[in-house]
């Protein structure tokens, strides 16, 4: 790896034995042959190499900030000859996020090391050292501390910290660039008083660099990611009307990317409720724009005629081929009346309702149809729904299906066995059910790290 040159010193081999001497006879400070020096240091660097590829290789496979943060201290703690540590991520911009993650500490472990004063902590000097006036962009030093009982300038606390959780020594590396600035440090913790060696710090040096690049890609990642979910949220219902006969429920994940999926829930004349749920194709700022126009536009048209959600679709389909010729979209739209338990529906290339109930559990059979932007002119009948007392209508956008990973028939099939499983106890509560659902069909939750697409599910239960 470049960075890797002949002053770092070559780690200890056997000594080979002169030309022409047998070994056992050779003097015990006799010099290598000639050539030896060069075929064990070059030997050394091929396997620091191979180190650092394998290390940087893992690195560069982690997706999210504490995945990276973890790989990075196991590293650091293999460089350093270190059984435990703790990285912080603190950028010096104060934008966030911060974290910290241990190797070999638990939670409360972390806890006490924050108890330590930040002056006296390794890497709290780090993090809160003043850049240098005459070059700002200066990275800092790494922070050894050979014995803790005996280094000069620390502070009481450190010692006693240090005594209670078993480690006499420690190492701090700056996780910083000039290029990405200052995002944190990684501290590895040793057992009895020690010091990484040259080589090793060399060694460790190099990796922390890379490091610290990809922790900053992953950074901007994370902050962009942040800011999609945020606009997307603002652009969605704060909340949920209040309208007798029914309860209402909605959960909304927003993908890595960005997706334009969305639901809605609008008060209508005479005690009526018009829901939707929809999905914009594309992701990222401009499908989140195209979300927010349509749900707009759906919402006026509702108003105006509502009670034909053929015709409110056919209107939204008129606009898309318009406005957004280049696009398509999903979207179903129930025309509500809560006092006599019915929804009439229509769906534009969307997945069906599932309706969920004590007696029964099945898919609303809406009419296949193109989604919006597909074709010239859309419409498909609409269907009608007659909800019994206490049961709910989930509408869900496909991201939910996707999700699983599984082929649609099987992520149908999944969706209408978690439906089917929600506990009795649960069932008066359209939140309760949705999160059930979402428990069941993925119970490893929504890695936002992962790549994906947004999840809505809008649940009303009728009384």
């Amino acid at each position: 790896m470049a960075g890797i040159d002949s002053t770092v010193p070559a780690p200890p081999h056997t000594k080979a034995p002169l030309a022409g001497v047998p070994a056992a006879a050779a003097p015990a400070d006799a010099a290598p042959a000639p050539g030896a020096l060069i075929t064990d240091r070059l030997a050394g660097w091929v396997s620091d190499l191979t180190t650092l590829h394998e290390l940087t290789e893992r690195l560069i496979r982690t997706s999210g900030l504490d995945e990276a943060l973890h790989e990075i201290l196991g590293a650091g703690a293999a460089l350093v000859g270190a059984r435990r540590g703790l990285a912080v991520l603190e950028p010096a911009d104060g934008l966030g996020p911060a974290s910290t993650v241990g190797l070999g500490l638990a939670h409360a472990d972390l806890g006490t090391i924050e108890t330590v004063p930040r002056g006296s902590g390794s890497y709290g000097r780090l993090l809160d050292g003043l850049p240098d006036p005459a070059d700002p962009t200066r990275v800092p030093e790494p922070i050894a501390i050979r014995d803790v009982r005996t280094e000069e300038g620390l502070d009481p606390r450190h010692r006693e910290v240090a005594a209670r959780l078993g480690y006499a020594a420690s190492y701090a590396l700056p996780l910083a660039t000039e290029e990405a600035g200052r995002l944190g440090a990684g501290v590895w913790l040793y057992d009895e008083p020690a010091a990484p060696t040259d080589r090793q710090r060399h060694l460790v040096g190099l990796y922390g660099r890379f490091a610290t690049e990809h922790l900053a890609r992953l950074l901007q990642v994370e902050r962009s990611r942040t800011q999609v979910s945020t606009v997307a949220e603002e652009l969605l219902p704060s909340r949920l009307p209040r309208v007798p006969g029914v309860r209402l429920a909605a959960r909304h994940h927003t993908g890595p990317r960005g997706g334009g999926d969305w639901y809605d829930a609008l008060p209508l004349p005479e005690g009526a409720l018009g829901l939707s749920v929809g999905s914009v194709s594309g992701t990222g700022p401009s499908a989140l724009a195209a979300m927010g126009r349509l749900r707009a536009s759906l919402r006026a048209y509702a108003v105006m005629e509502g009670e034909d959600p053929v015709a409110v679709l056919s209107d939204l389909e008129l606009l898309l081929r318009l406005t957004e010729p280049a696009r398509s979209a999903t979207a179903l739209f129930a025309y509500a009346e809560p006092a006599v338990r019915r929804l009439v529906l229509a769906g534009a290339g969307h997945t069906p309702p599932l309706l969920v109930g004590e007696r029964r559990t099945e898919y609303v059979e809406t009419s296949l149809s193109a989604p919006l932007g597909m074709l010239s002119c859309w419409e498909a009948p609409s269907v009608e729904l007659s909800p019994e007392p206490g049961e709910t209508v989930l509408l869900y956008t496909d991201g939910l299906l996707r999700r699983t990973g599984d082929p649609i028939d099987r992520a149908f099939a999944r969706l209408h066995a978690a439906a089917a499983s929600v506990p009795r106890t649960d069932r008066d509560d359209p939140g309760a059910v949705a999160d059930h659902v979402l428990r069941t069909l993925l119970p490893e939750g929504l890695d936002a790290s992962l790549e994906g697409e947004d999840v809505v599910i809008l649940a009303a239960r009728f009384d």
